[in-house]
């Protein structure tokens, strides 16, 4: 298993990535924008395979107290679709809240996410 990426909501997509590119040698992917959920986010990823996801909603600061500028969660790869649903599900039976059920998003990623014993967003991830 590895750390697949971890996320970071941000007021500036191209000036966060930016920052990343000329001091650490990160590469834009795409960028990826979901109109109805005015969400927006851009991959960056770095020499050695890991990758950072710079995200942004207008609304981040206002909504939910959940969601604040800064580190949003950390996304594990477990290898197979199986395995997101077989952890998910023993987690859900161990009595950790899933707060996202295993499904497809819109930007292609198969992935459930769990809070960890503090609240914080765990992907759990292909």
């Amino acid at each position: 298993m590895k750390i697949e990426h971890i996320a970071i909501w941000v007021k500036d997509i191209d000036k966060v990535c930016e920052f990343y590119r000329k001091y650490f040698g990160g590469v834009f992917h795409p960028i990826y924008h979901n109109p109805a959920k005015k969400f927006t986010s851009r991959f960056v990823t770095f020499e050695d395979g890991a990758r950072l996801e710079i995200m942004h909603r207008p609304d981040i600061n206002t909504s939910a107290a959940s969601d604040y500028l800064g580190y949003a969660h950390v996304s594990f790869s477990v290898g197979s679709k199986e395995k997101v649903d077989y952890l998910t599900q023993q987690m859900s039976s161990d009595g950790i809240q899933v707060v996202g059920q295993p499904r497809t998003t819109g930007d292609g990623y198969y992935e459930s996410v769990v809070l960890d014993p503090e609240g914080n967003r765990i992907e759990i991830t292909v």
